[in-house]
């Protein structure tokens, strides 16, 4: 689930400057990054809608305006690094996860190839009830997502490990 980064650090697909003329789904995307900045309490809009990125309750987001798919943005965290010797079975409970818990929510979650960082991807559409506030909840919701990942899969103690490895858990509910 690697990105491809150009020059400025954006995914590959993802716009530079907003287009010429008037473009209504990159006007709808720089519109509802400000109204996320406005719920963030971020007061330097201009970084946000250069750098496509905010933090999260400690997690790196990328909000981004992909040119091939227009009519929507997509949230992309990254969860940390997998702790050594348990990519495969990390691997095993994120393809479970996506069939299960994150298909209904336009969700993935992958492994960042070269960093072998968790990473979960949203397709956000953006439609005319998605708002700043529903864009700070949806972000908050996967931050809880997030800190069940880290601290029961990714960073937890061998035996929590196995025991969530072995099928001794419940799903958290998408």
């Amino acid at each position: 689930m690697s990105a491809v980064m150009n020059d400025d650090e954006l995914p590959e697909g993802a716009e530079g400057d907003a287009p010429d003329g008037a473009d209504p789904d990159h006007e709808r995307y720089i519109e509802l990054l400000t109204a996320l900045c406005g719920e963030l309490d971020l007061p330097d809009v201009q970084a946000v809608l250069q750098s496509r990125r905010v933090e999260v309750e400690g997690f790196s987001v990328i909000v981004d305006h992909v040119t091939n798919d227009p009519q929507a943005m997509y949230i992309q965290f990254d969860y940390g690094i997998t702790t050594a010797g348990r990519t495969l079975s990390i691997f095993r409970l994120m393809l479970e996860s996506n069939l299960l818990v994150y298909a209904q929510d336009q969700a993935q979650l992958g492994l960042d190839p070269d960093t072998g960082s968790t990473q979960l991807i949203v397709r956000v559409p953006m439609t005319d009830d998605i708002d700043g506030p529903w864009l700070m909840d949806t972000l908050t919701h996967y931050a809880e997502h997030g800190r069940y990942w880290k601290d029961h899969l990714l960073q937890a103690p061998d035996d929590m490990f196995e025991a969530i490895s072995a099928g001794d858990y419940l799903w958290l509910r998408a």
